[in-house]
């Protein structure tokens, strides 16, 4: 059994705002282009993918074009955020993702850059019982 964390008081909203972006790229409100998504993140953004293996942004956005036009079958369900400060305007959110019966722990470092949300890193990793 995993220890609960607990986010600080202080960064509540911040999590807030964070959460309501996640899972990232998958959220239509804040955007589905590759423009959007361009938008949504770091020029140096990358990410580790549930296999372990390393994606360049360029990679990710190429596989989420390709994903688009097959519609998410299976409702996807994020719980258990916790937001911690990392550096100066920079934050670590974690949450566990359950999309139908595969469960994933998920790691997202935003940054925030002039009143924007921009997204540093990504990582998810698979839960095996």
């Amino acid at each position: 059994m995993h220890p609960i964390r607990m986010t600080e008081t202080r960064l509540l909203a911040i999590q807030e705002q964070l959460s309501a972006r996640e899972p990232i790229f998958h959220r239509p409100e804040h955007g589905a282009t590759r423009a959007d998504f361009e938008a949504m993140t770091t020029t140096d953004f990358w990410e580790v993918g549930a296999s372990g293996a390393m994606y360049s942004k360029d990679y990710v956005f190429d596989v989420l074009e390709e994903r688009r036009s097959n519609a998410q079958q299976e409702p996807w369900n994020a719980r258990d955020f916790y937001c911690q400060e990392v550096a100066t305007q920079t934050y670590l959110l974690t949450y566990t993702l359950l999309q139908g019966t595969r469960l994933t722990r998920r790691a997202t470092l935003w940054k925030r850059l002039d009143d924007t949300w921009k997204i540093l890193y990504h990582q998810g990793t698979v839960v095996n019982f």
